[in-house]
């Protein structure tokens, strides 16, 4: 388990580093990528970040969209009704209970994760994490600890008004240090030409997002996977998300995969592998063990 006491905080010179990378892959997405309207695609919408998004980003959001940020719920999850992802080939009643329930309450659940890093990919990232990641307070895995408790918490942004929840936030902690790892926003969506719901995370990056549409899938013995591998706009993929400074958003597709595996082992526990890889080799492994909290 990891032992940190704190989080080693980048000098001036990788924070330089760290800001002129970040600034780069939002030029290379403005440049490059296909400018994208929300009302044309809807799947997309989501909150930008501003220069940090750490543990506060939620009531920042909240404020700016008129949402309450819900924290009292301890049975709060980030898909509050599994059924929600019904459609095309996949039913949700084939899924294990215990698999559904973690999704529905997710707040009384800890995780604790196993790290693997492999291939000749996984120096570009590690790169990215190291210089960016703690700039930005997102995406922000240690790279020296094999395994990390985390401490998990559930934010429900609501409207008062409809009574709706449009999004769940979930926030993951270093349960050693109490340190910001990830800051998510899920949901629910529709893409187009496809009659199936998927499950959507948004990740705020400072002038943008990561977003990933994830393709729900049944798989033997009742375990559930979450798969987001397209290439092409509009499909179940990776999409690096980067508002201009008129406001207009580009919008880039990237080829990377990742697969989200979650079943219940031979001795009754509830696991998770999260898989990523890029142009179909994979360069990370996260294998989570979740608990009920005591």
């Amino acid at each position: 388990m990891e032992q940190r006491t704190g989080m080693a905080r980048p000098n001036a010179v990788e924070v330089a580093l760290g800001d002129v990378l970040e600034w780069s892959i939002q030029s290379w997405v403005a440049w490059s990528g296909r400018k994208a309207r929300i009302a044309e695609a809807p799947w997309l919408e989501g909150p930008i970040g501003e220069k940090y998004i750490g543990a506060e980003f939620y009531e920042a959001y909240a404020r700016e969209t008129g949402l309450e940020a819900m924290t009292d719920d301890r049975d709060a999850g980030i898909l509050p009704d599994f059924a929600a992802l019904a459609g095309g080939n996949f039913d949700p009643l084939l899924v294990r209970p215990e698999i559904r329930d973690f999704y529905e309450r997710t707040a009384r659940y800890d995780l604790f994760v196993r790290i693997g890093w492999s291939g000749p990919f996984k120096h570009p990232p590690r790169t990215l994490i190291y210089l960016v990641g703690r700039n930005v307070g997102q995406f922000d895995i240690p790279l020296s600890a094999p395994d990390v408790a985390m401490k998990n918490e559930v934010i429900q942004l609501k409207d008062s008004v409809t009574n709706e929840t449009p999004y769940a936030g979930w926030l993951r902690r270093s349960a050693a240090t109490g340190e910001a790892m990830l800051a998510g926003l899920y949901a629910v969506c529709g893409l187009p030409r496809s009659r199936s719901r998927f499950f959507k995370g948004v990740y705020p990056l400072p002038g943008g997002s990561a977003t990933t549409i994830f393709r729900p899938e049944n798989r033997p013995d009742g375990s559930f996977a979450l798969v987001s591998d397209g290439r092409r706009f509009g499909e179940a993929g990776y999409y690096r998300v980067h508002r201009t400074d008129g406001g207009a958003r580009r919008v880039k597709c990237v080829p990377m995969a990742e697969t989200i595996h979650v079943f219940v082992d031979s001795r009754g526990a509830l696991q998770a592998r999260h898989t990523f890889a890029f142009w179909k080799v994979r360069f990370l492994t996260l294998r989570y063990e979740i608990s009920l909290r005591d």
